[in-house]
């Protein structure tokens, strides 16, 4: 994972972390799985860059804090090329270190 001071800033609050209390862990997960097979998992995802909301799901904020919103920051951050399809290796990664940054801000992080 990356240690870039702008992804640093990102923390669970409000109602995305509500919802990560209220959803559960299992349920977050499947959720990840579920948004980047749709959004970033693509070869050439739709509005590539863009796709990612900065908050309005847990997901889409550990997106941002792990570099894993899209498919510059993918290859940046954790070396995953773009114009591709992900593998099924590589989305399960993407998958895990949503999961566990947000588990880390569940037991830990900013309130």
């Amino acid at each position: 994972m990356t240690r870039q001071p702008f992804r640093a800033k990102f923390h669970l609050r409000g109602r995305d972390r509500v919802t990560a209390e209220l959803k559960g862990p299992a349920t977050i997960r499947w959720h990840a799985y579920d948004l980047i097979a749709g959004r970033l998992a693509p070869a050439r995802p739709y509005k590539d860059g863009k796709q990612t909301p900065y908050r309005g799901h847990p997901v889409f904020v550990a997106q941002h804090a792990t570099g894993t919103c899209c498919r510059t920051c993918l290859l940046r951050c954790h070396g995953i090329p773009k114009g591709r399809d992900l593998t099924r290796a590589e989305h399960v990664y993407v998958v895990e270190v949503i999961c566990r940054w947000i588990e880390r801000e569940m037991t830990g992080g900013a309130r």
